[in-house]
């Protein structure tokens, strides 16, 4: 499995991971086994939030995943905005600690942007960090000037990664988000690559683009896909995959790789479109 740098951290993460979203309404003990499987072919970068079902994933389903192997895994959580005061995330962290049955988290993040202060979340992150129960930090779906504003307040360095939605059909980040993290050195992690159920159907143009260039390899499209999202040293992909096959599948993307060639044929089938000034959100 390909590992690379994961922004100021030092820690080599897998480019591909595991993503947990929605996981709740997975058959339990079906999503366990995948995300073990995963686990078992190096999706070891483990992706979760106390929003998940409320809670429940992080307690019925990784926390049974983890167990027994907890130090080959990155394991990240997030705290909603609603409780991003300095005390508030202090004690969701603690709260997704205990679900998860662990003592740390590899990188703790802020969901999205709220209306508390960033100040005290920030401020929050870094006793974390001192105390042990994170080992970094980032942020989730901030754009530019949220991205500017955690910077002015952290220092450079301080910031692991922006978690963004990011696949084929929707590569709004490309424009401002994506070259800003690489100039911050700060890891850029696509959650829903494969578009939540939107995955290019084969009779669309950019589908046959995706199937033509599979077949060219003896792999699945959403192979070629996964590959494309972390064309570039600072992409990181976190699919969501509830069945052991799917893992699998997600797993040996890993080891594809695309000509130049094919990276512009790809390209010019899913086109980013204009730069509307909006970060997309699911």
């Amino acid at each position: 499995m390909e590992r690379r740098v994961f922004g100021a951290t030092g820690a080599a993460v897998p480019v591909i991971g595991q993503g947990t979203w929605q996981m709740e309404n997975d058959d339990r003990e079906g999503a366990i086994r995948a995300l073990q499987a995963g686990l078992d072919l190096g999706l070891t970068h483990l992706d979760t939030a106390e929003l998940y079902g409320r809670g429940r994933v992080e307690e019925s389903i990784v926390a049974q995943v983890i167990a027994g192997r907890r130090d080959s895994v990155f394991l990240v959580s997030k705290v909603m905005p609603t409780h991003a005061t300095y005390e508030g995330t202090l004690k969701a962290c603690e709260r997704s600690l205990q679900r998860l049955k662990t003592d740390r988290l590899d990188c703790y993040l802020l969901h999205w942007p709220g209306s508390h202060p960033l100040e005290h979340t920030v401020r929050a992150f870094e006793q974390l960090v001192q105390d042990g129960k994170i080992r970094s930090w980032g942020v989730s779906n901030f754009g530019v000037e949220e991205l500017e504003e955690a910077v002015r307040i952290a220092g450079p360095g301080r910031i692991a990664c922006n978690q963004v939605l990011y696949h084929l059909e929707e590569r709004a980040i490309e424009h401002k988000v994506l070259p800003w993290c690489e100039r911050a050195n700060i890891a850029v992690v696509g959650y829903s690559p494969f578009g939540n159920g939107r995955f290019p159907r084969p009779d669309s143009a950019g589908g046959r683009v995706l199937a033509s260039v599979a077949r060219a390899h003896g792999v699945s499209p959403h192979q070629v896909a996964l590959q494309f999202l972390v064309r570039r040293p600072c992409l990181f992909a976190i699919p969501k995959a509830s069945q052991e096959a799917h893992a699998r599948d997600n797993a040996a993307a890993a080891g594809l790789r695309l000509s130049r060639e094919e990276l512009a044929r790809i390209d010019a089938a899913f086109p980013r479109g204009p730069d509307t000034g909006e970060l997309p959100l699911l």
